[in-house]
């Protein structure tokens, strides 16, 4: 049960006065999308963007471009457009240096009139926009007689706003959430409030919707670290529970005997290097322990992983157990099937693929083989966890591409077995703030330098003017019997954007080349994907058109070329993750970026950086550097957590220090039944963090 002082803020928005349905549906769609009932606590989250500054008065004739400024005028004139006229309505105003028109749309004539009466002086504030030497303001977002402007606030916070929403309005709820909120006990450890001077929860909140200058918007100031803090620290305590609920359904040792493993690298083509023997050598030491193994193995593009899961698996196998590979696409483990099933034809391990496709005998004759054992290793898609799939002993999970599940995700997917050890990888190379957001609850293994053989990406961009050239370089290198990739970021051409879809491309290169073109996107079936694929990879086609449905894994190794048009709209690590495609095979292998001039600052940096280097981990923090974390794995899949207060760029330290306090709490106090534990509760349901609860009263 949520503790019942939580309750006013817990309240839905509509019990706060003015708020009525219409205004609550602009507030859920603000605050809360179709996640959750939008409550009086969101409101207390949503932090200001900026602020209105009223102190700096200004001049007609003066006034900035752009910049927020508050004007003393006298207003002189109204010219309302006629009724069919789409004009807007203009009111003319001056002060001593020159005349501004105020600018309004859709405004009614007698509510302008009364608003700003011919002959008063007003003091009026907004953004001044200068239009062929002539000063205007758009809807100016604070009018007052000079009079009544001295008693209101000279400084305001603005506030992320959808359509329809007034700022005035969410101002004022925002007022009365803040008057609701309850006093509640003090969570954070006395030394951390002492040495960050961290003001108490209520003071932060005021002080977060009270700023009185651009200092205290800054997510170092004072209230946006303490609530920074309160956030991180409920994420970790929330990641730490999940860890030992996973930790306290004992495992079983598995020791390595090197009966299977020893065939297996007997029959891989090449040895394992230095990092691949030691990410290796840290599953193999927790598979040994009593403990389950919770571990993430992160490895940039080509690194290796899949040969490191296949060992593991080997591991269990010795120990007579079952292991299932979990992809997160069909077409990622069909190809992860395909490669390993020869290594381990070789060693007599018995492989399975099992996805959503399997229908009938061939389905039923799979299920039996899981059933009784006969199946070691299973490869599939999430078919492999669905209701009526059962394992005779499932003793190891391996997760592919992790970002794509979430912690709640995690604990589904070891119920299967008997407490099953688990393991998850990623091609995303992801900075330790954004690991320790996602995966406190895990040990970490970083695989570092790439397989033997493998060769430099040449890595060049140029602008879409050149576009006539590479197409002449890729006749060239299909002449030589190069492979190609060509990704567009669209599915099809649409009315809203200039960007070259895949469709179209796929066409204008088919006039050229003819029957060698494919093409792939995300709106095929899984089957006309495969087929595509298929043809790529056996050389009956020579150049694939793609969305970035082939992103992660897709493994052709004798293509050597990858176009990115477009370049400037992807990110730094989705920009890494394609160019991975590439330089698989002996063949020297380039990255041609394409992109539209004039580039903006941060694309030109992500373009530059891209020139120089390839290593996955640097291109990783660059990328949180320069864009935030909030995208940094694409979508809302990524099992990042959405944060509202924290920024893992600007409070990275603070990530440390909560997650330090989440481990000794739970290894001084399990139960979260001292009066700290007690305010921690408390935490928890304040951020949402409701399951995590449900972890603890579970046991």
């Amino acid at each position: 049960m949520r503790p019942s002082v939580l309750d006013p803020i817990f309240a839905p928005v509509t019990t706060l006065d003015g708020v009525g349905p219409k205004l609550a549906t602009l507030l859920q769609t603000l605050l809360a999308g179709q996640t959750h009932t939008v409550r009086v606590r969101d409101l207390l989250f949503h932090a200001p963007s900026g602020l209105i500054d009223r102190r700096r008065r200004g001049e007609v004739a003066t006034a900035p471009e752009g910049v927020i400024s508050t004007l003393t005028l006298r207003i002189d004139r109204h010219l309302a457009p006629g009724r069919a006229s789409s004009q807007p309505y203009r009111v003319f105003a001056a002060d001593e240096t020159g005349e501004i028109a105020l600018t309004y749309f859709r405004a009614q004539p007698q509510w302008m009139e009364k608003l700003l009466p011919v002959g008063e002086t007003m003091l009026v504030s907004g953004r001044v926009e200068w239009f062929n030497g002539r000063p205007a303001m758009v809807h100016p977002d604070f009018v007052a007689p000079i009079a009544e402007a001295e008693t209101l606030a000279l400084v305001e916070p603005v506030y992320p706003l959808t359509a329809g929403l007034s700022a005035k309005v969410l101002r004022k709820a925002i007022g009365q959430a803040l008057a609701k909120a309850p006093a509640l006990p003090e969570w954070i450890e006395p030394s951390v409030v002492k040495k960050r001077s961290f003001p108490g929860l209520n003071e932060a909140l005021a002080g977060l919707h009270d700023p009185r200058d651009e200092a205290d918007l800054a997510p170092l100031s004072a209230p946006r670290s303490r609530l920074a803090y309160d956030e991180l620290l409920a994420g970790q305590l929330a990641l730490a529970l999940s860890r030992q609920r996973m930790k306290a359904a004992r495992g079983r040792a598995f020791a390595a005997t090197g009966a299977i493993s020893r065939t297996l690298r007997a029959a891989l083509p090449f040895a394992l290097t230095p990092g691949q023997e030691k990410a290796l050598a840290e599953i193999a030491a927790d598979m040994a322990k009593d403990d389950r193994m919770l571990r993430l193995l992160q490895g940039d593009v080509g690194a290796g992983k899949t040969v490191v899961a296949l060992l593991s698996m080997a591991i269990a196998a010795e120990n007579g157990a079952q292991s299932v590979l979990l992809a997160p696409t069909e077409i990622l483990a069909r190809q992860h099937h395909a490669g390993l099933s020869k290594y381990c034809e070789a060693a007599g391990v018995a492989l399975v693929l099992l996805t959503g496709r399997d229908t009938g005998r061939t389905r039923a004759t799979k299920l039996a083989m899981l059933a009784d054992g006969r199946a070691q290793i299973v490869v599939g898609t999430h078919a492999v966890f669905q209701e009526g799939v059962e394992y005779d002993d499932l003793g190891l999970v391996v997760v592919d591409e992790q970002h794509r599940f979430g912690v709640q995700q995690r604990l589904s997917l070891t119920r299967k077995g008997r407490s099953p050890d688990l393991l998850v990888m990623t091609a995303t190379p992801i900075p330790r703030t954004l690991v320790l957001a996602a995966f406190g609850d895990m040990d970490v293994s970083r695989l570092e330098g790439k397989p033997a053989g493998r060769k430099p990406i040449t890595t060049v961009a140029l602008p879409l003017e050149r576009l006539s050239d590479v197409v002449a370089r890729a006749e060239k290198a299909m002449a030589a019997g190069d492979r190609l990739y060509w990704v567009c970021p669209l599915v099809e051409e649409s009315e809203k954007s200039d960007l070259m879809a895949a469709e179209e491309r796929f066409r204008q290169l088919s006039e050229r080349f003819g029957d060698r073109v494919g093409l792939v996107h995300g709106r095929m079936s899984g089957e006309e994907k495969d087929a595509a694929m298929a043809d790529f990879k056996a050389g009956r086609t020579q150049l694939v058109v793609a969305t970035t449905v082939i992103e992660v894994g897709v493994d052709v190794p004798d293509a050597s070329i990858i176009v990115i048009e477009h370049a400037e709209r992807f990110g730094l690590s989705q920009l890494h993750q394609l160019r991975g495609r590439v330089g698989r095979g002996s063949k020297p292998s380039s990255c041609v970026l394409l992109y539209r001039a004039p580039l903006g600052e941060v694309a030109t940096a992500r373009l530059q950086i891209m020139r120089e280097t390839e290593d996955g981990f640097r291109i990783a923090e660059e990328d949180l550097r320069l864009r935030g974390e909030g995208d940094l794995l694409g979508t809302k899949q990524s099992g990042i957590p959405a944060f509202r207060l924290a920024s893992l760029e600007h409070h990275a330290d603070l990530m440390e220090i909560a997650r330090d306090d989440a481990r000794l709490i739970l290894a001084t106090d399990p139960d979260m039944v001292s009066p700290r534990g007690e305010a921690l509760r408390v935490l928890l349901y304040l951020f949402g963090k409701d399951e995590a609860v449900r972890l603890l009263r579970s046991g």
